[in-house]
């Protein structure tokens, strides 16, 4: 049976690049942001949206996404409804990707909002990746190239480092190339051990 390892972290904290380093080490990652852009194009999500929020999101018939974000994270009440929209489909499609790797011993499933979502449930393991505000401030400014204001409205958006750290299994300190190398090491061999016992 293979088993779940959910990976979170507030924005800005470096999922992604842990995420990558899992791949690398050959464990399937599922990255829940990148699926879910390509389901908001599907005809299937995109009447919803258009259903829910009407003609204002689309320009050309094409989603602007930008237009969306600023609706939703300014206002939690439009994000739940977008949520209910796109994580239905995302569970759907992440259950079919699962199918394809019940092959493998372990996967990772990446979330920004593993706990928010509600889907930490079905995880076995849980990894949460920390970094101090001004850092994660500082990565998604320079990333997304937006305001200090934009990004400390979606961090409120998350739950915070403590009640994450408090329900995971693993805690990775993504500071420095070494501690984040040292929390990936400390972790695969957990999982070879887990592993070999099984």
């Amino acid at each position: 049976m293979t088993k779940i390892i959910g990976l979170t972290g507030g924005i800005g904290s470096g999922k992604t690049t842990v995420a990558n380093e899992f791949a690398a080490h050959g464990i399937p990652v599922y990255i829940t942001d990148l699926e879910a852009k390509k389901l908001m194009q599907t005809d299937s999500v995109l009447s919803q949206i258009r259903a829910e929020f009407g003609d204002d999101v689309f320009e050309n018939g094409l989603l602007n996404r930008g237009k969306l974000s600023e609706i939703v994270f300014n206002d939690s009440g439009s994000l739940t409804k977008l949520n209910n929209i796109v994580h239905p489909a995302v569970k759907q499609d992440f259950k079919q990707w699962l199918l394809e790797h019940k092959k493998d011993p372990y996967i990772i499933y990446e979330s920004a909002i593993l706990f928010e979502s509600g889907s930490y449930k079905e995880c076995d393991f849980i990894i949460n990746v920390v970094a101090p505000l001004e850092i994660r401030i500082k990565r998604v400014i320079d990333r997304d190239k937006t305001t200090r204001e934009k990004v400390l409205e979606r961090i409120k958006n998350q739950w915070n480092n403590e009640e994450k750290s408090s329900k995971s299994d693993f805690i990775i300190e993504n500071t420095t190339k070494e501690a984040l190398n040292l929390g990936i090491v400390k972790i695969l061999k957990f999982l070879r051990i887990k592993q070999m016992n099984s």
